[in-house]
């Protein structure tokens, strides 16, 4: 299996937001909010458990998202947020940016943390927008490491508290492009956490950053398959390998779907299979549709053969 880590792919892990029936909807409105935003495919699953399903893939300041209407099956919650970096030393109107996207976000939206100064940043909010899809809009401090605009931020709560740190270790030592960033402990003074809780950490996995946080306040939510995270694989092998790696709950294994032993889902899906669902025909689209149907872990060389009608 080492040879497998050894070739993964370094495409960047892809945040999966499930819809009941506004995927398109929510895509086009980000595109509204954000710099450098655009809807970059859409196509329509055909005949699936959940009626006809759109599937959008969209960028959010530069960051690859994909979204599917799929049904009333799972809700988006804050246990994975979006942080936004607006930074002075990359926008020179950093701040009026940021602020923009905050109103507009707000509309029909709920403030987890409302906009302000805090400690760690002259200006940071913590909102959840109409979609249910939560994002920390924070002013970076330019003076240090830069980081991406676009980080998925995973938050360890209930059963999960005081994960974050194994988590993070975990993640590093499954992906073979993986790096780890800064950890910040919580210390005394800030009960009910726990001094040597996470307060915040990131890391890198092939090629996109990650951060991580523990909290101990009572939340009424936890990792579902609202938010998943999509490796693409360029091989059988490499599907194989993470599918062993990650997946921790036989019964979670579905259409390519896996949970690893945190609850975070993840969709471990061969590279070819997003240009067979944009660039197909909608015959072909619905061939493989149907063959993965009927798949947990997909086989790669049964989904081409089911979009060349073999």
């Amino acid at each position: 299996m080492s040879d497998a880590k050894n070739s993964s792919p370094t495409n960047p892990i892809i945040p999966h937001l499930w819809f009941d029936k506004e995927a398109k909807e929510a895509a086009e409105f980000y595109c509204t909010v954000f710099p450098d935003s655009k809807i970059t495919s859409a196509a329509t699953l055909r005949d699936t458990p959940s009626g006809d399903s759109d599937l959008v893939s969209f960028t959010v300041w530069g960051h690859p998202f994909m979204a599917i209407s799929a049904g009333p099956y799972f809700k988006i919650n804050p246990s994975i947020s979006f942080i936004v970096n607006f930074d002075p030393s990359r926008e020179g109107n950093a701040r009026e940016l940021l602020d923009e996207a905050w109103s507009k976000l707000s509309k029909d939206g709920t403030a987890l943390m409302p906009l302000d100064k805090y400690p760690f940043s002259e200006r940071y909010g913590w909102i959840q927008d109409k979609y249910g899809v939560s994002w920390q809009l924070m002013l970076t401090n330019p003076d240090g490491e830069p980081r991406p605009a676009i980080i998925p931020s995973m938050m360890f709560v209930g059963e999960n508290y005081n994960k974050a740190e194994d988590a993070r270790e975990f993640y590093l030592s499954v992906f073979r492009n993986a790096k780890p960033g800064s950890l910040f402990r919580y210390g005394p003074g800030h009960e009910p956490d726990r001094e040597e809780a996470v307060m915040f950490t990131d890391f890198m996995l092939e090629n996109t950053w990650f951060a991580a946080m523990d909290s101990a306040y009572e939340h009424h939510f936890n990792f579902n398959e609202a938010v998943s995270l999509l490796v693409n694989c360029e091989t059988q092998e490499d599907i194989d390998y993470y599918w062993e790696k990650l997946s921790a709950v036989p019964e979670a294994e579905q259409c390519g779907w896996l949970k690893d032993k945190y609850g975070v889902s993840w969709q471990i899906s061969p590279a070819a299979m997003d240009e067979m669902m944009t660039k197909g025909t909608p015959e072909q689209i619905d061939r493989v549709t149907q063959a993965f149907l009927k798949m947990k872990k997909f086989n790669l060389a049964e989904l081409q053969k089911a979009f060349q009608g073999e």
